[in-house]
């Protein structure tokens, strides 16, 4: 408590060893200032409370012989005045709580020489990191990664994680990043962003530091990665690059996959950028396919290269920059095998494919930060980007029956290489009155894309059975798109009294798209346009959105209720065929977000809006794609709009003190008119897809996190039960039929740290999931994917680290009796060289089993598959790690590793 009685919720208490000043264990005082620390040693230990504004409190403490309990009684803390003594000794808490951020010293969590921030994360109670290096953080993925609150290569945190020190971290910041706007108007909207903010030491903003590594191994893999960093509390500079072709990736690979999903709509493409999938809603292959072990599969070559600048030239005017190239060549052979259920008997379908995609991607962000005056700011946004993409698919198909006799048989090439140019640009004005709330914004934006592609289709198709025949295709195509957009919102907050305020927003949209896709067959040496297959369109989409919103903020909760109508307008024009599309779709959107704060660590949140699904030109144009000529898609002109309503209710509860976790969260989409893919079957089993409404779906999902620690064994579980509901129409030959698709499961995991020395831990994940069909229940689905993981960090000699990693992956079909393990077994052992362990050598082993194939396994409307990849096989390197660094402050050693004493100078 205070010098006056008053409670101190949330206070640290530290117990450190007196003898070298390391962390023993922590607490944290309730909201009554009370505190309790259990299952602790005899020996003497040094107690020291620690609460922003006041002093801290120090005492030696030990355990009387013979009781079981030490009553401290009322430590009353001193606050911090401007007199202040000339030297002050303070120790490092390793958790602190400021509100609603949560901040860890990173310093009391150790890692070994040369960890990046990943390892840190690691770590972090309540931080959880996939093997993929997606973060949750208290249950909630982690959107953005700042350093020293500033961006850092945009919106990827991974470019943060991979490739900062862990040792330049001073603090570890984890909190709810509030909405521009909401910052901005200083009205709680409810809209949260989960963020990490990277504090840097003060040592390592003078002079230069990161790392360079290069390694070289069996099958002549290699791998280099090297960053420098330049930081300071007015200007960052980063630079960082790497090569490798083991598969390995330093940043995220969404610009890849977006690729990948633009490549199959070119190569399937109607006139538009749409992908084309096989089997209903959401149907279809990942591009890149993934095991339940994240594993990438296929082999990979990866590039990058990149710089990130930030500048603050004075208090007023911020600039935030980056530029990051990425390459990447990807070579897949995959073999899937797909049993598709249909009412007139089942059919066995099997393809061998070969794939090799290759994407070169030049990207640049650019934001302007103009703080005119206490009124009013001016921020300008852009990014542009480059893609280059060269892809090759050749396969190879066949369908059968049941009794094994050949139905049809295809193989197929397709060839599309060419550029997309994207630029997206953003103003936001704002304006603050005098009257606190009362705010005008105006934020334009404008975007132009343009792509230039060029491909060929090559496909041979024999058919048996009662229809046989042989059909040959040679094609080829040019496509070239261009879509310019426009529009402006604009946004005026109004209080009117109590912590109530009204607000009122104006949307508006217009978007211009120009495509004209010619397709040629080829002849011998002549070229035949194909009219019937080519696409010439143009169209105007425009939407208007005039809607508002009440808010009304306490201390505990906030609420925000809306109601919005969007009217749209989409006019279409086939200029090869003199057609016109029309359509027009007026909705309203009512929209209650409410959020209640039972403390800084316990929250409750509901959500409920509604959002129009439109269906796109694409998707309205009856125009023929045979890409795959045994899969041909058609739109339809008589689709109407998806309506859907989404409910989300989210738990939050963080005990500090005792490190328990507990996050749950229910989320749940009912779609009306919801538009799916509907399948007609011709006696040559050749497929037409065209999207189709139906009446509704429903889609439900329910995720529990459950976190504790055991002290006395240095170790934690997390618990983490999954359960997936999905009720939709499936459309197969006219016939519309239910499908319900059930999915249960989740996560174990077990954790044991000892010190910096030891680092144990165990994991399974269990998914079962069912597909039940009203048409025909006795081709029901079921099968099950398991991954079970062991990981072992081992620090010792104080100049070795040993690191090993097995991962057991298990797929079982009870429809198919399809049964397949990998075992997958990493090891690699490091010594640490030169001054200061600047050095580290290290031999590793990927793979040591020699699994080089990847399998996944999945189920969707009317069919379930398995697939099984190539990739990389045992990999034995050789590596050298260096530490960079440049006049780094000597005194930053007085902090010892584990939260030890700093000592500060107080000026009066």
């Amino acid at each position: 408590m205070d010098k006056e009685g008053k409670a101190l919720p949330s206070a640290t208490i530290t117990l450190l060893d007196p003898k070298d000043s390391t962390l023993v264990t922590f607490g944290v005082s309730n909201p009554a200032g009370y505190f309790e620390i259990k299952n602790l040693r005899e020996d003497e230990l040094l107690l020291q409370v620690s609460y922003v504004g006041f002093f801290s409190y120090s005492t030696p403490i030990q355990k009387p012989t013979g009781i079981s309990q030490l009553v401290l009684g009322e430590i009353r803390l001193q606050e911090k005045t401007a007199d202040l003594d000339e030297f002050t000794l303070e120790a490092i808490a390793p958790v602190t709580i400021k509100k609603d951020t949560i901040e860890f010293n990173a310093g009391s969590f150790k890692t070994m020489p040369n960890a990046n921030v990943e390892e840190l994360l690691k770590r972090l109670p309540g931080v959880e990191i996939d093997t993929d290096g997606n973060i949750k953080a208290q249950g909630e993925t982690v959107r953005r990664v700042l350093v020293d609150g500033k961006e850092f290569f945009g919106n990827d945190p991974k470019l943060a994680t991979k490739n900062l020190l862990a040792e330049a971290i001073d603090k570890v910041q984890v909190l709810d990043r509030r909405s521009e706007q909401s910052l901005f108007t200083g009205i709680d909207d409810g809209q949260r962003e989960k963020t990490i903010n990277l504090k840097l030491k003060d040592s390592h903003k003078k002079g230069f530091f990161g790392n360079i590594t290069s390694g070289y191994g069996s099958d002549d893999r290699y791998a280099l990665r090297g960053n420098l960093n330049k930081f300071s509390d007015q200007q960052q500079l980063s630079f960082l690059g790497m090569s490798n072709n083991t598969n390995e990736q330093g940043f995220s690979i969404d610009d890849y996959i977006n690729f990948q999903g633009g490549l199959q709509s070119i190569t399937n493409s109607r006139g538009g950028m749409v992908r084309i999938t096989v089997g209903g809603p959401g149907g279809g292959q990942s591009p890149i396919p993934l095991n339940n072990g994240q594993r990438i599969n296929g082999i990979m070559n990866s590039h990058a290269l990149g710089t990130n600048f930030n500048k603050d030239f004075n208090k007023k005017i911020q600039m935030r920059s980056s530029y990051f190239f990425n390459q990447i060549d990807h070579r897949i052979t995959q073999n899937t095998d797909r049993l598709n259920f249909f009412p007139e008997g089942d059919i066995n379908f099997n393809e061998n494919s070969f794939q090799d995609n290759m994407s070169a991607n030049h990207r640049l962000n650019l934001i302007l930060d103009h703080k005119i005056d206490s009124l009013n700011s001016l921020r300008s946004t852009t990014n542009g980007q480059y893609t280059l993409s060269d892809g090759w698919v050749n396969s190879i198909s066949s369908n059968r029956d049941q009794e094994g006799n050949l139905l049809n048989r295809g193989e197929r090439s397709n060839l599309t290489q060419g550029g997309n140019y994207q630029l997206n640009t953003e103003l936001l004005i704002r304006h603050r009155f005098s009257k606190p709330g009362k705010t005008l914004s105006a934020n334009l934006v404008f975007g132009y894309n343009a792509g230039d592609y060029e491909g060929s289709l090559s496909a041979e198709n024999q058919f048996f059975g009662n229809n046989p025949g042989l059909e040959i295709i040679r094609q080829e195509n040019l496509q070239r798109n261009a879509a310019f957009n426009y529009g402006g919102n604009l946004s005026y907050t109004e209080p009117l009294g109590g912590r109530k305020y009204l607000e009122l927003v104006y949307n508006f949209r217009q978007n211009l798209n120009d495509v004209n896709r010619e397709v040629y067959d080829v002849e011998g040496e002549n070229r035949v346009f194909n009219q019937q297959l080519s696409n010439k369109f143009n169209s105007v989409y425009t939407y208007h959105r005039p809607g508002a919103n009440f808010s009304y903020n306490s201390g505990k909760y906030n609420l925000v209720a809306g109601l919005a109508l969007q009217a749209t307008r989409l006019n279409g024009e086939l200029l090869l065929f003199d057609e016109f599309i029309r359509n027009s779709f007026e909705n309203f959107l009512p929209s209650l977000r409410m959020n209640y704060g039972f403390s800084n660590t316990k929250n409750l949140m509901f959500n409920y809006q509604t959002s129009v699904t439109e269906p796109t030109i694409e998707q309205l144009q009856p125009v023929i794609n045979n890409a795959d000529p045994l899969n041909i898609f058609v739109g339809n002109p008589e689709l109407r709009p998806a309506f859907v309503h989404s409910w989300m209710v989210n738990y939050n509860s963080y005990d500090v003190g005792k490190f328990i976790t507990l996050f749950a969260s229910t989320f749940v989409n009912f779609t009306e008119n919801a538009i799916v893919n509907a399948q007609s079957i011709d006696e040559r089993l050749v497929r037409t897809i065209t999207p189709m409404n139906v009446r509704n779906s429903l889609m439900a999902n329910t995720n529990v996190n459950l976190g504790f620690p055991i002290k006395p064994l240095n170790s934690r579980f997390n618990l983490g039960p999954n359960i997936l509901y999905n009720q939709g129409y499936n459309m197969i030959n006219d016939l519309e039929d239910v499908i319900r698709i059930s999915s249960l499961g989740g996560n174990i995991r077990y954790d044991y740290n000892w010190k910096e020395y030891v680092n144990l831990g165990l994991s399974a994940n269990i998914n079962r999931q069912e597909t039940v069909y009203d048409f025909s229940p006795e081709q029901n689905q079921l099968f099950f994917n398991q991954n079970f993981n062991a990981e072992l960090g081992l620090n010792f000699l104080k100049k070795f680290s040993f690191n090993g990693n097995f991962n057991y992956l298990k797929f079982n079909s009870r429809t198919t009796d399809f049964n397949e393990s990998i075992p997958l077994l990493n090891l690699s052992i490091s010594r640490f060289i030169l001054k200061a362990d600047k050095g580290e050598i290290r031999i590793s082993g990927q793979n040591l089993l020699n699994q080089n194939i990847g399998v996944s396994q999945r189920a969707d409307v009317n069919f379930i598959e398995q697939t099984v990849t190539n990739n990389l096989g045992r990999i034995v390197m050789l590596s050298f790690t260096y530490k960079l660094n440049s006049n780094l402050n000597p005194m930053s050693n007085m902090s010892r590793p584990g939260g030890g004493m700093r000592m500060f100078r107080m000026m009066n």
